[in-house]
């Protein structure tokens, strides 16, 4: 039986999806409005990744919508791992296949990377929704607090790396690291508090409501997106020297 999903849930993420997709493709754009290339290619390469990311939120919903993901027994096979690891594995692929795919993340400024994950704040609905009694506190503290600690500090972070501050990048590294921790501990608590072979805490209210749409959509879209986010900032930061960085900036 699935849960009963709140009004207020529904309100929420029909709020929140649509901004997280739009800073998404705003970052692809703007990459492709700065990148070395012509016209043609530029437009090109962000008609593309602007498909596959809508693509990829269409079947996400789709899957989410029709309970494919949903789990509420102890033998259920997690498969909700596949929504969250094969865009990853796709992502990363791309990356290292693509020149233009490569150019147009090259050409994003970093600080607009970090700032993107501003939509973090957005956790917090894990707290509200704990405090109704609609998820497990061992899932939704770590999640919640996690999250909304990562999209605040996001924005200090990108101040610090668009005026070039002293420390910036060393706090840059430590920020990516901090919400990729956050991430992990979720997903982890979040098979851990779920019917299934991993489920250890919350036997007497288990955490339904995350494989249930449309909550489902932050495992198998809103977490990928994040790590992509991430896994991008170390990628530029270990790819520019702080001279390089000024000078994109710029």
């Amino acid at each position: 039986m699935t849960p009963q999903i709140p009004g207020y849930l529904l309100s929420f993420d029909s709020t929140v999806r649509p901004v997280v997709t739009i800073i998404a493709l705003s970052l692809i754009w703007l990459g492709a409005a700065r990148m070395p290339a012509s016209a043609n290619s530029r437009y090109l390469t962000a008609g593309v990744l602007s498909a596959v990311l809508i693509g990829w939120l269409a079947v996400a919903q789709y899957l989410g919508a029709a309970n494919t993901y949903f789990a509420n027994t102890e033998r259920a096979v997690p498969i909700i791992l596949f929504g969250l690891l094969i865009p990853l594995a796709v992502a990363a692929i791309a990356l290292w296949r693509s020149d233009s795919i490569a150019s147009l993340v090259s050409a994003i400024p970093l600080h607009w990377l970090v700032a993107a994950q501003v939509y973090r704040v957005a956790g917090g609905v894990f707290l509200a929704l704990s405090a109704d009694g609609r998820l497990p506190w061992q899932f939704a503290l770590p999640a919640g607090i996690g999250d909304v600690t990562t999209g605040c500090i996001a924005v200090v972070v990108a101040v610090l790396l668009a005026q070039n501050a002293i420390g910036a990048r060393r706090a840059t590294y430590a920020w990516c690291l901090f919400g990729i921790a956050d991430l992990v501990v979720a997903v982890t608590m979040g098979a851990m508090t779920s019917p299934g072979r991993a489920h250890l805490f919350a036997f007497d209210a288990p955490n339904l409501l995350i494989s249930s749409y449309p909550l489902v959509m932050v495992p198998t879209f809103a977490v990928p997106l994040a790590l992509m986010l991430h896994g991008l900032v170390l990628w530029r930061l270990r790819r520019e020297t702080p001279a390089t960085s000024r000078l994109v900036a710029a």
